[in-house]
């Protein structure tokens, strides 16, 4: 078959297949960790911070690495990138299971589930779109909702099984079953046809765009909010005397909130522009931490809580491709989003565990909360900096299509000298 016939064929919802359970299983290992926050702190004898750190480390690794896989998934092809991650998850989690030291923990469970989920996620959803181009939008959208899904099953299951074997015997469990599942997704993968499949890193290319810079500075800004909930909304909950399993619930309900979000949101986007929907997504983060900080012991609260974040988070995994696809085009997408989504790991490991410091330092959860509540609003602001074409999309780079607000442009203006030191990570990063 041609490699015009293949775009948009039955072959390329086979990739679509295989992206959605290899995310669902390793991301669904991943955001489940508030499950397994308070067992591993008892058993440890460590603090909220100390204890989050795992978690910051293991997000930093998933979003940091993906630029290493990224690139060898467009050289070489997903399949032996999604073969290691099956490896990789098996031997962390197995790891992690027996260690008695969180330092060592840090480093098996950073490890081995954030390179397994380097492995899944951004290097295959990038397959996926250099598979369709009428599709794209709901392809990509249903192949990101596999992380949804993930943790709509992996939170709630894992409390049930810590509370059956405990923490340890939970991980050996889906360090056999998960890898299993990805083997499997391995032989659906293939490369994308035509030179979406194959194309050199775009790193210094995208730095050089100011806008890409900015949405950078946005990701960072959102992470460092985004993953606070992950961490500590399970903890908070069964403070205030939620069941173990109820409060792991609500890391669900933001699975399963953001997963109709994915594919909604992905098709809202032929609507209102993929931007627009990008940033009315990323708007609803600050309006959950508000509702969080209202919450009190109410469970309801707390629920509408997730559901709104999921709302939001969904938004930004499912439409943030698109977003580099309309900026950058689809060859080297996944050296693109590698490097976008640095910008999340980075806030992860600073937000998580400062949450989790301001929460030993001041005995609740009101101060993190209202950091988390500043961080999601300057995303917002910086995206609402960003101008869009008349339809809502960005213009592709070096376009001259998309015009500047005059009420944010000397905002702009001002931010220019910044973006041009940015330009320093570029040597860094090609070496």
């Amino acid at each position: 078959m041609s490699e015009e016939r293949l775009i948009d064929s039955p072959r390329a919802w086979l990739t679509v297949v295989a992206t959605f359970f290899s995310s669902a299983v390793t991301l669904g290992c991943v955001y489940s960790f508030g499950a397994f926050f308070q067992s591993m702190a008892d058993d440890f004898g460590t603090g909220k911070g100390s204890t989050a750190v795992i978690f910051g480390v293991t997000t930093f690794s998933f979003f940091w690495l993906s630029l290493i896989t990224s690139r060898l998934a467009d050289r070489y092809g997903p399949r032996p990138v999604l073969a290691a991650g099956a490896v990789a998850l098996c031997v962390g989690l197995w790891t992690t299971s027996n260690v008695n030291s969180i330092g060592i923990g840090y480093i098996t469970f950073g490890a081995g589930a954030g390179a397994a989920a380097a492995c899944a996620y951004i290097p295959m959803v990038a397959q996926v779109g250099g598979w369709f181009e009428k599709s794209r939008a709901t392809a990509v959208g249903i192949s990101v909702a596999g992380i949804g899904v993930g943790t709509l099953v992996m939170s709630p299951l894992s409390a049930r099984l810590i509370d059956l074997y405990g923490w340890r015997s939970t991980y050996r469990i889906f360090g056999t079953v998960g890898p299993l599942i990805l083997l499997v997704c391995t032989l659906m993968m293939a490369r994308a046809p035509g030179a979406a499949g194959a194309a050199p890193s775009r790193i210094r290319e995208a730095f050089r765009s100011r806008t890409f810079r900015k949405l950078w500075l946005a990701g960072l800004s959102s992470g460092m909010a985004l993953f606070v909930p992950f961490v500590f909304a399970v903890p908070y909950a069964k403070e205030r005397g939620v069941s173990s399993v109820a409060a792991a619930t609500l890391v669900g309900v933001l699975g399963g909130s953001s997963v109709l979000s994915r594919i909604g949101f992905s098709w809202l986007t032929n609507h209102f522009g993929t931007f627009r929907v990008f940033r009315f997504g990323a708007a609803l983060c600050p309006l959950a931490f508000l509702i969080w900080l209202s919450a009190g012991s109410s469970f309801v609260v707390l629920v509408v809580f997730m559901a709104v974040l999921g709302v939001g988070y969904g938004s930004f995994v499912a439409v943030s491709p698109l977003v580099l696809a309309d900026l950058f085009g689809v060859v080297g997408l996944g050296s693109l989003m590698g490097i976008f989504y640095t910008s999340q790991g980075l806030g992860a490991l600073i937000g998580a565990p400062m949450a989790g410091r301001l929460i030993d330092g001041y005995g609740g959860y009101t101060m993190p909360l209202l950091v988390a509540l500043g961080f999601g609003t300057i995303s917002f602001l910086l995206l609402s900096l960003i101008p869009t074409t008349p339809s809502g999309n960005l213009a592709a780079a070096g376009s001259n299509q998309a015009t500047v607000p005059t009420s944010t442009g000397h905002v702009v203006s001002a931010l220019s000298s910044f973006d041009d030191r940015l330009l320093e990570l570029e040597d860094w990063l090609d070496e």
